[in-house]
């Protein structure tokens, strides 16, 4: 099996889960979330796009890599009611749910690894999957593969994705780990 990656920016593999969740479990325990590089105060430009999907309040909406994302407090206050937040970092939705208090309890918490799926793979069809910043990281063409397997599995017929990764200009890094970048046509 051929385990380069998609992209030529991109090379090596990266360490496993195990050492996966740890690197994000320690960022989220040593960085205060409105420091690190990725916060977005009011994710404007991923409500955007989920407003010209015109969903329904009950539509399934699964954001992967959430970590501690403002973008679930804005999908509450828009009263969507199915929303499932996916992250491999546990530490990352203690932060997500003490923001977001009893709120917390209207979304489905799911730590979980894309590319090696268990708790993902039992869900049912999902109408929004939406990805800011995660695809980037899987650098290996199997990870990529199973990113998109899962993807496509999830995401019912006529349903939207929403992925948002660095350009081919991009940083080449993110948070100390490699980041494949990617173009239009690559998506």
């Amino acid at each position: 099996m051929d385990n380069k990656p998609i992209c030529s920016c991109c090379s090596g593999k990266k360490s496993g889960t195990h050492e996966l969740i740890q690197h994000w479990d320690n960022t989220y325990n040593k960085v205060e979330t409105e420091k690190l590089g990725w916060y977005e105060e009011n994710p404007q430009p991923s409500l955007r796009l989920i407003n010209k999907c015109n969903l329904a309040e009950d539509a399934a909406i699964l954001n992967v890599g959430a970590g501690s994302t403002t973008l679930i407090d804005e999908l509450l206050k828009l009263k969507y009611t199915n929303i499932i937040a996916n992250d491999i970092s546990s530490n990352a939705f203690d932060i997500l749910k003490k923001r977001i208090g009893r709120d917390s309890q209207n979304v489905k918490f799911l730590i979980d690894d894309i590319t090696l799926p268990y708790e993902l793979a039992k869900l049912e069809k999902v109408d929004l999957w939406h990805d800011r910043a995660v695809l980037h990281f899987f650098t290996d063409k199997n990870e990529q593969n199973a990113y998109f397997d899962l993807l496509r599995k999830l995401v019912v017929k006529n349903g939207y994705v929403i992925i948002a990764v660095f350009n081919l200009n991009g940083a080449t890094k993110c948070s100390g780990l490699p980041v494949c970048r990617y173009d239009e046509n690559m998506l």
